[in-house]
């Protein structure tokens, strides 16, 4: 009988089509089950209607043979969550893996987590803007003024961050602020009137990182009276990007790669995390520097686009700052002949799976100028694009 497309007698002749169906799978599925067999009343009444066409019947039947599960919906859903967790884990495994630019060794292509200073945040950071704010930019005002007289005292998260301690004999504070914030504290002058405020960088074994006055060759930690505002500004949170690590699955590791690899096994680095560099050596290269230039197998590398950028001081974009050229770590305690660049002239020698890393911002990034190459097995994959904060002259694909 012809029905009217999307008319009720459609929808039912649609529905009771559904229903046979339904039934036909369920037939076969179970016909060669003992519970099911001819024997199975039920099972040859389900038959019967089936060839008669009874739809109405067939539904009966089957929620006799087959009746609702509990918590069928709850059910569905947890199937749904599942296959889309096992989806969502193979395609960050072999496909692309987001990744957050903790600290500035990549600066100015890639920032990590960093201050920026502000003195007038304005509307922007009244609730609930503020989080929109922070969505867009990746930017979040703070302000912290301490809440009672004490000592200032700090500890290296390796993240790209520091905790920050406001410590008395009965209080203390904690807040987490980006690294390079602890250069721009307002920690006051001292109890003598000095004001040349530094901290100790290089704390003796047992003795906690603190802020303070060298006095001689001594360190004399500071104390701010309470209702001192310490800091204030932006906490800016590094750039978040996809790692694609199918990509070298089709061609060799290259000049200028902005490289992802593990540090497990790398002596000098953190273990068991990651880190991002831009690829400068490859296998069988012999590396130096010579008047901030980086020279490879005694000539000046001047691609991809961004080696030469780097190598001839440009800027990458209007809104970034010059790059710094290239620079020898000069710190004698990362001293290792033909492994590492301690002083212009300095040479490393790749061996058939090793890949040398430096940071792009040359003057302050720990890499393999300090620690040495990458071996091939700790490659990862190659950063792909910047995804968030989304209103970034960053934002989109690295070079």
């Amino acid at each position: 009988m012809f029905a009217l497309p999307f008319s009720k007698a459609a929808r039912e002749k649609k529905r009771l089509k559904v229903i046979l169906k339904t039934t036909r799978e369920f037939i076969y599925a179970h016909e060669d089950l003992p519970a099911f067999d001819a024997s199975n009343e039920q099972m040859t009444e389900l038959r019967a209607a089936l060839a008669a066409g009874n739809g109405e019947k067939c539904a009966e039947l089957l929620g006799a043979l087959d009746p609702p599960k509990s918590f069928q919906g709850c059910r569905e859903w947890l199937d749904i969550l599942v296959v889309s967790i096992s989806v969502a884990m193979a395609f960050r495994a072999y496909f692309y893996e987001p990744f957050n630019i903790p600290t500035g060794s990549m600066q100015p292509t890639l920032y990590g987590n960093h201050y920026e200073p502000c003195d007038n945040p304005g509307i922007m950071q009244t609730t609930p803007l503020k989080w929109v704010y922070w969505l867009a930019t990746g930017r979040d005002y703070k302000e912290f003024v301490a809440p009672f007289s004490g000592k200032i005292f700090y500890m290296d998260r390796n993240d790209g961050r520091v905790d920050l301690f406001l410590v008395n004999a009965i209080e203390e504070k904690k807040i987490c602020l980006p690294k390079d914030a602890i250069y721009h504290l307002d920690l006051g002058p001292d109890a003598a009137g000095q004001s040349k405020i530094e901290f100790n960088p290089y704390p003796q074994p047992g003795e906690p990182p603190f802020f303070g006055v060298m006095t001689g060759n001594a360190w004399r930690p500071i104390t701010v009276p309470a209702g001192h505002r310490l800091f204030r500004g932006y906490d800016t949170t590094g750039d978040f990007l996809f790692v694609n690590r199918w990509l070298w699955n089709f061609r060799h590791p290259s000049r200028g790669d902005v490289m992802i690899f593990s540090t497990t096994g790398i002596q000098g680095l953190q273990q068991g995390t990651h880190y991002i560099k831009r690829m400068t050596g490859t296998p069988g290269e012999t590396l130096t520097i010579k008047d901030g230039h980086l020279l490879v197998d005694g000539k000046q590398p001047m691609e991809p686009l961004r080696i030469r950028q780097i190598q001839n001081h440009e800027k990458w974009h209007e809104k970034a700052y010059p790059f710094a050229g290239y620079r020898p770590n000069g710190d004698a305690r990362y001293n290792v002949p033909g492994r590492t660049i301690f002083a212009e002239g300095d040479e490393v020698k790749l061996g058939p799976d090793e890949y040398y890393a430096c940071g792009d911002n040359s003057p302050s990034s720990y890499d393999s100028r300090y620690w040495g190459p990458v071996p091939a097995r700790n490659l990862c994959g190659i950063a792909g694009g910047v995804f968030w904060p989304f209103f970034s002259h960053r934002w989109g694909p690295i070079k």
